[in-house]
């Protein structure tokens, strides 16, 4: 253990470290510039417990019914030795006629441990690799692994197809649904940057045993219900730019050494838990801690961030509160009254403020214009 994964683990006190999954992973590209956000997913830190004890709940997440929803859908897809899907992958991959191959690499027995799942989906993926076969193998719920901030995580893609020349597909099954052939793009986007995380975890592995980690497509198959009906659609997705996104944030976790060097040695955001599990520390406490890690808060922090309330409330009267694309055109002005200030006249712009000042005083004479004209 290094210097770094020892100032993790105090930052994170005794609680036992949160797991990661895909979905948590893929979350992590939607603010790479946020160190708190940053130290706190390399620490491990339950960001939910954290968020409620402190005063500041998270409201997002799926409802039972969308989970429930999710997993009918899901057996839906696969009923049948995969018929629905084995009928959409032959349309978009041109698959053979022949019977597939289906091997199931869930729990067997309802009590194998990760790691022997994990090698068992090694053991059959290796031979898939070197076999070659045009008549595909379907693996269903294949248990991978990659390292997050110096942690191995185990990933549980939906679905794995490989098929037709030696090349492995990520097949990712959502209920959200496709009406006249469109989707939501944010759930559409999402699931893309969850499939990329699958992309290079299989990756990864492949490589691990001696493959060409090119053999996993960059594509991917994105399989929802068709307009109201419970009928699957799919769609093939270039991931390519989201497994671009997810490296370099992956990357920048790993380095998160240097954020945690300039903090104090002794920060933590340790809850002290009973033997119930219920924080005793003062919530003061813990939230003077956090403060204490620079955040860069975004209005798009609410969908993917347990602390995100905490965040925009220390946030209050800065730029950051009105979007990326306003606080990336005023170019370094960071709180709303400077920002109306330089509009108005009333304060002087310095050497770096000029150009901004200009296009703040125009847009505040044009907003009169419009008023006068208006009255």
């Amino acid at each position: 253990m290094n210097e770094t994964d020892t100032h993790l683990d105090v930052l994170r006190g005794s609680a036992k470290p949160r797991k990661h999954d895909a979905r948590t992973i893929a979350a992590l590209t939607s603010n790479p510039g946020c160190a708190r956000r940053s130290v706190l997913d390399a620490a491990s830190v339950d960001k939910h417990a954290l968020a409620e004890h402190i005063g500041y709940p998270d409201a997002f997440g799926l409802s039972t019914f969308a989970l429930a929803r999710g997993v009918a859908f899901e057996a839906h897809v696969k009923a049948n030795g995969c018929a629905e899907l084995l009928r959409l992958l032959r349309e978009h991959l041109e698959l053979p006629v022949p019977e597939v191959s289906y091997d199931d690499l869930n729990e067997a027995a309802g009590h194998e441990t990760n790691e022997a799942r994990y090698r068992r989906s090694q053991h059959l993926l290796a031979r898939a690799a070197r076999s070659g076969q045009d008549s595909g193998t379907l693996f269903d719920h294949p248990l991978l692994r990659m390292s997050i901030g110096g942690r191995e995580v185990y990933l549980e893609p939906d679905l794995v197809a490989f098929q037709l020349r030696g090349r492995f597909y990520v097949v990712e099954i959502k209920s959200f649904p496709v009406i006249d052939g469109r989707a939501d793009p944010g759930k559409v986007a999402s699931a893309a940057t969850q499939s990329a995380v699958y992309v290079l975890a299989l990756r990864q592995l492949l490589e691990q045993l001696g493959f060409d980690p090119a053999l996993v497509s960059h594509e991917v198959f994105l399989v929802c219900p068709e307009n109201f009906s419970n009928r699957p659609t799919a769609a093939r997705i270039d991931a390519r730019k989201q497994l671009t996104v997810v490296q370099r944030q992956l990357a920048r976790l790993a380095n998160v050494g240097t954020i945690v060097s300039a903090l104090p040695e002794d920060l933590t955001l340790d809850l002290r838990l009973d033997d119930d599990d219920k924080a005793t520390r003062p919530a003061g406490e813990v939230r003077d801690a956090l403060e204490q890690i620079e955040a860069r808060y975004a209005p798009e922090c609410l969908d993917s961030c347990e602390l995100a309330r905490f965040c925009r409330s220390g946030a209050r009267g800065t730029t950051s509160v009105l979007g990326r694309s306003v606080r990336e055109d005023l170019g370094g002005i960071e709180t709303v009254g400077s920002a109306i200030g330089l509009a108005t006249g009333t304060r002087v712009p310095d050497e770096h403020e000029k150009e901004v000042a200009e296009v703040l005083r125009l847009g505040e004479r044009l907003r009169r214009e419009c008023l006068d004209g208006a009255a």
